[in-house]
């Protein structure tokens, strides 16, 4: 008799050793928009420059408040005059599906800095109802419950 292959199971879970050790570098290189928003939030110093890495048409459309503009492109020859060396740097563009932020990522990595990428980007910071700046002023919107709890400070992750 055939046996069927449970699909989450086809290939074994890694030794609990090499999936901390994955996850603990998948941290060292990512973050998350609740966490940025609870940093900039936080008194003083968040310890990051956010970089905004999209078009100005984009960053016109709306950006997070605090954020350096510093489109993916114009990364090599502009992140000498604009960011510190000594202070990480955090990148987000669009969203999941844009990688704008990773190539800035490795730009600025190149470059010599402490880079993380914030997943979700601009897509996930306004779904998880933060506020955000357009060329109009500051906006909120609600947030989506698929996104962010609705009724609690965060998502208690």
């Amino acid at each position: 008799m055939p046996t069927t292959v449970n699909p989450v199971l086809r290939v074994a879970p890694a030794a609990p050793a090499e999936a901390a050790a994955h996850f603990r570098a998948g941290l060292a290189f990512h973050t998350d928009v609740s966490d940025v928003a609870a940093a900039l939030d936080a008194d003083g110093d968040s310890g990051f420059v956010l970089v905004d890495t999209r078009s100005t048409q984009a960053w016109d459309q709306g950006h997070i408040p605090g954020a350096l503009h510093l489109p993916t492109a114009l990364v090599p020859e502009r992140a000498g005059q604009l960011l510190d060396p000594t202070v990480p740097v955090v990148t987000y563009c669009w969203g999941p599906g844009c990688n704008g932020a990773a190539r800035a990522a490795l730009a600025l990595a190149e470059l010599g800095h402490q880079v993380k990428e914030m997943l979700g980007g601009f897509e996930y910071w306004v779904r998880e109802g933060l506020e955000f700046e357009t060329w109009q002023g500051r906006e909120r919107r609600a947030p989506d419950p698929l996104t962010a709890p609705v009724d609690a400070d965060d998502c208690g992750c």
